[in-house]
């Protein structure tokens, strides 16, 4: 049985990785490091066939150091150790970064390394929520809209009015492998704790449906506020982001 690890083009990748994303059926977060021309590919060849593929990210080729996608087609995934060993050993790669919803790569992360630690918590669509705020309208937002001072997120291209005043942005980035998108929004500093936030992302939600995308989100492990937020709003946690050191390599 020969088993080789062989370095590649994205093209080589791309109909394995198609298998990859239908397989995973969710947001992959570092889906946009491939079009970015982040990552270096590598083919997993079985007695010459091409049997799985793994990926390096880091935005500079020096940099690329980190594992954070591993494939390999069912039928050959016995043979998975084997074969990220040798992937390990060929990228020189010292780190391995995935999503826990990820079953295959997260299970060669326990197996691999060590030090592992999270600090982004994921989520996807749950249920439908019928919030309403009285004084408040929800629509697109005008060339000439006044925008508060954003210092956390990007301004979106919907908004929250009260008062004619914009009080909140959001809006869904589309840099995600598809139908998936990520939700994104900031509440001006006082407006906050009024239910704003869950409301924004509620209608959020429908317009990302209406682009025929479906929505996700993520924030920060230690952000309580935003988690209760996206929960209240009918999200769910469903993963998270684990990194960890390979063993016995030195950084």
């Amino acid at each position: 049985m020969n088993l080789k690890v062989v370095k590649t083009k994205l093209e080589a990748i791309q109909p394995l990785r198609n298998l990859f994303l239908q397989k995973a059926n969710c947001q992959v977060r570092y889906n946009s490091c491939h079009e970015r021309g982040w990552t270096d590919s590598y083919l997993l060849k079985l007695d010459g066939r091409e049997v799985g593929y793994g990926s390096i990210k880091g935005q500079q080729i020096k940099e690329r150091d980190t594992v954070f996608e591993f494939y390999l087609i069912h039928p050959f995934k016995k043979l998975a150790s084997r074969f990220f060993q040798k992937l390990i050993a060929v990228s020189e790669a010292k780190l391995i970064e995935c999503q826990s919803n990820d079953f295959f790569l997260s299970s060669l992360l326990f197996e691999f390394s060590q030090n592992i630690s999270s600090d982004v918590v994921l989520f996807d669509d749950h249920g439908v929520t019928e919030f309403r705020v009285r004084d408040v309208l929800f629509r697109l937002r005008k060339k000439d809209d006044d925008m508060f001072e954003h210092k956390m997120e990007p301004i979106g291209e919907y908004v929250l009015e009260r008062e004619g005043e914009v009080v909140a942005t959001g809006g869904f980035a589309l840099h995600y492998n598809m139908p998936f998108a990520d939700l994104y929004m900031e509440v001006r500093q006082d407006n906050r704790q009024q239910g704003l936030g869950s409301y924004i992302l509620q209608e959020l939600k429908k317009e990302c449906y209406l682009s025929g995308r479906v929505p996700s989100a993520r924030c920060h492990i230690s952000n309580k506020a935003s988690k209760a937020t996206l929960i209240k709003a009918g999200l769910k946690v469903c993963g998270f982001m684990l990194k960890g050191d390979i063993k016995n390599r030195k950084k």
